[in-house]
């Protein structure tokens, strides 16, 4: 019932202030006829008066708290000066002033106008009779019913406060939950271009490589052409397959990771990739230093991927048409470098319009399990990535901060090649 009043009140608060005034009119005019043996109230109708415009300035409450304190105050003060007894029922106005001051303003606020309403009221009532009997009921009485509405204010105020708070929690938390959600998108989406970007461009320069040397070579050496071709029907075929698990994962409904339409590429398809650019006229070496050790499936995926775009831009740039893979294992970490000894042009990475993701896919591969990359061109000539990766992947601000060895002195990313 009292939250159903509560609801009405804040919907209709002008008919809620006009039924408060009558009522309070109605109390402070019974207050009136209260009286003891020491308290002698004048015979006259003119208090009446006080009385009304008392009542009446608590319409202004909500709009003008303090104001309307010092009306009731006023009013209030006059009367008891007057000899009449500080009632609860005399006091109403002064207390509905007081409650809607502590529940409107601040604590300070309410401590002064407070104290001071307290001390006037006190003062007046003891001025008209200070040693009656009734001196404990014009004084400490008159204290406590004006502490009530004070405290009832703050408690009213501390409510408004903590569920404005908490309404500003949940507003907060829904728009986090909602750019969350549209971090998730953004996320996936590149996941998904750096995959295709990986998979299918390796493949299709490959495959270019491999015709344009297929179609150099038909004509003096018809069986070496026809091995070529067949390598480049390996090579459609394998970017068909990661096209269609790429492209796979976006029908499907369930987690992508719990149903992989095939094996995840890592290291032990390096020399499957390794073969398919030596078809395509690329020469690689590949070493490994130290004891290999087993890498979790994020970070052998992305130690493929990056071997795989870096083998790819020198199969399109290299001068020389070779490249060096070195791996080494050391400590918790993998240290990955492919360089190769000339670019065309010069020694200058062609342009390539509208630029590429290639350098910048691999760069964020590598933070993304907590790894660091550089790339650039090496100061006696030709082209270096060099990678450092964790065993076990781990958040980039527990990534090390120090670059891998060897790692040529360009800048950490650089328009794709």
């Amino acid at each position: 019932m009292i939250n159903l009043l509560e609801r009405y009140a804040e919907r209709h608060a002008r008919a809620a202030d006009v039924v408060t005034a009558v009522a309070l009119c109605v109390c402070t005019l019974f207050g009136a006829q209260i009286s003891t043996s020491e308290s002698s109230p004048p015979n006259a109708l003119w208090p009446a008066w006080i009385l009304v415009v008392s009542s009446a300035a608590v319409l202004a409450c909500r709009s003008r708290p303090r104001a309307t304190l010092a009306v009731t105050a006023t009013a209030a003060a006059v009367l008891t000066a007057l000899g009449y007894l500080p009632s609860p029922l005399l006091l109403a106005p002064v207390m509905t002033a007081l409650y809607w001051l502590a529940a409107l303003t601040d604590s300070r606020t309410t401590a002064l106008y407070g104290s001071a309403t307290m001390a006037v009221l006190v003062a007046t009532s003891l001025a008209a009779a200070p040693l009656g009997d009734d001196f404990i009921l014009r004084t400490v009485g008159t204290v406590l019913w004006l502490l009530l509405p004070v405290s009832l204010g703050g408690s009213s105020r501390f409510r408004r406060a903590y569920l404005e708070s908490v309404k500003a929690r949940a507003v907060h938390a829904e728009r986090t939950r909602e750019e969350e959600a549209r971090l998730r998108v953004t996320e996936e989406r590149m996941r998904i271009a750096r995959e295709l970007h990986d998979a299918i461009a390796h493949h299709m320069a490959v495959a270019h490589a491999q015709a344009g040397t297929a179609a150099h070579l038909a004509d003096t050496h018809p069986e070496q052409t026809r091995g070529i071709l067949t390598d480049l029907v390996g090579t459609t075929s394998s970017a068909l397959l990661e096209l269609r698990a790429t492209v796979g994962v976006l029908r499907q409904t369930a987690d992508p990771d719990t149903d992989p339409l095939e094996p995840t590429p890592g290291l032990d398809r390096l020399p499957a990739l390794v073969a398919g650019c030596e078809s395509a006229g690329l020469s690689v070496t590949v070493s490994t230093e130290g004891e290999a050790q087993p890498l979790s499936p994020g970070v052998d995926l992305t130690a493929y991927r990056i071997i795989q775009e870096a083998l790819t831009n020198a199969t399109k740039h290299a001068s020389d048409h070779a490249a060096r893979v070195r791996l080494r294992y050391e400590g918790a970490r993998l240290l990955i470098t492919v360089t190769n000894d000339g670019t065309a042009n010069g020694g200058a990475a062609p342009p390539v319009p509208g630029g590429g993701y290639g350098l910048m896919g691999m760069l964020e591969r590598a933070h993304s399990v907590g790894g660091d990359l550089r790339a650039g061109l090496r100061p006696e000539g030709g082209f270096e990535v060099a990678a450092t990766l964790p065993f076990q992947p781990r958040t980039p601000a527990k990534a090390p901060t120090d670059p891998p060895p060897d790692a040529p002195a360009g800048p950490r990313h650089e328009e794709t090649r």
